[in-house]
């Protein structure tokens, strides 16, 4: 039996990153053998066992056929006659299919450490195309090592089209993509990792909503300097990613600029309160992935407020506290904080200059409310039920206008 150290935490290592997972491979060895050593099994469909000591995940050597379709139509082999070659040849790039022995020595079969010099995400072999869940993993380490200059080779982004062509993406679970999806959104670059899916036509598949934004972007006029909604929207994911690594913001920031592929004009834009068209997209996206409920929330949020948002100095106080409200700012204040780093997208440079950081406005208003609460009231006993409702709406409109006029 032979034990090496494979994978990510070999390729970080080279790197220069930390190391916080490390993967093993356990070869010419058997379940039951791994057993009689004290590793505990986990998962059915093949033996991973965790250590008696260490708690880090042993695998056995395995060989994969394709059997199906999607991420799990795998038939796998275990016998203690895999070698340390077929089970690295299965993997999914040079860079990952790295092992260390005992010794410390690197056993590098498939050029790994050359493509990682050479800044280079590139397949193993022809069996890359087998499993559809790599062209969201391709495309996550892309966003991920971007900063670094890697790149994905031109014939590997063929393989990529190719998986997207026979439609095998639909078969992926919404689990695995919002998985996926998730770790693309935390890494450096999440820009990235939407770019590479449209490169190759995987948003069809698994963003149709994404894609539609996409192919139906506009142009917005300001002052004759035409702003490509598309590629503002992805300017402004990178700008975001590098203030916050909250997913909730990153995503939503993004995806908040959909709101602008269906208005018709700037009187419709100026008296929407809340644009319920672009919500349809987002809550098709969110059930269908299984998105968590807060994320969902935030999402719809920002992109039904787009407009109202970017509005925001020549709204009624009446409006403004109709959206503290919508949001519960009161129950939820985090998700005011979450607005902080809002700007304003539709001003030339000149405007821009001389507006407040819109987020920081929001702030603003809703300190001047904030205390505002039934001890407020000059005297309590005339109201009741639904009447509390109403004064408060009436006391906090007042204030925030005496905040805004005085």
């Amino acid at each position: 039996m032979k034990i090496y150290l494979v994978g990510g935490a070999i390729r970080d290592r080279l790197l220069g990153f930390s190391i916080h997972d490390r993967d093993w491979l356990v070869v010419g060895s058997t379940p039951q053998q791994m057993l009689k050593k004290k590793y505990q099994q986990v998962g059915r469909d093949f033996p991973v066992f965790i250590h008696p000591i260490t708690h880090e995940e042993y695998a056995l050597a395995r060989t994969e056929k394709k059997h199906g379709v999607g991420h799990s139509g795998f038939l796998f082999n275990f016998s203690p006659t895999i070698t340390l070659k077929d089970d690295l040849i299965r993997r999914d790039l040079t860079i990952n299919a790295l092992a260390q022995d005992r010794s410390g020595k690197i056993i590098d079969l498939f050029n790994g450490q050359q493509d990682i010099k050479k800044r280079v995400l590139r397949h193993i072999s022809s069996s890359f195309t087998d499993d559809p869940l790599r062209v969201l993993r391709v495309a996550r380490f892309a966003a991920t090592l971007s900063h670094l200059g890697f790149y994905i080779a031109k014939e590997t982004l063929m393989l990529m089209t190719v998986i997207c062509e026979r439609k095998e993406l639909l078969y992926l679970t919404p689990e695995r993509i919002w998985k996926e999806t998730y770790k693309g959104l935390c890494s450096r670059n999440p820009q990235v990792y939407f770019q590479v899916l449209h490169q190759c036509n995987a948003l069809l598949y698994v963003f149709p909503e994404i894609r539609f934004f996409f192919r139906e972007t506009n142009f917005i006029n300001v002052q004759d300097n035409y702003i490509n909604v598309l590629q503002y929207s992805l300017m402004e994911l990178s700008r975001i990613s590098k203030i916050t690594k909250d997913v909730d913001i990153r995503f939503s920031y993004f995806l908040q600029f959909m709101s602008c592929i269906f208005f018709t004009s700037i009187v419709q834009i100026n008296n929407n309160f809340f644009y319920k068209e672009p919500i349809i997209l987002i809550k098709n996206l969110c059930t269908r992935l299984k998105i968590p409920k807060e994320t969902q929330n935030f999402l719809i949020f920002l992109c039904g407020f787009h407009h109202f948002l970017q509005n925001l100095e020549y709204q009624s106080s009446e409006l403004i506290i109709n959206f503290f409200n919508s949001i519960d700012v009161w129950r939820k204040p985090k998700r005011l904080k979450k607005l902080i780093y809002l700007r304003h997208y539709y001003y030339n440079n000149n405007q821009k200059n001389s507006l407040p950081v819109l987020g920081k406005l929001l702030q603003s208003m809703f300190l001047s409310i904030k205390n505002i609460s039934v001890n407020s009231f000059k005297n309590k006993n005339l109201f009741h039920g639904i009447a509390i409702k109403y004064e408060l709406y009436r006391l906090r409109v007042n204030a925030l206008n005496k905040w805004r006029y005085k």
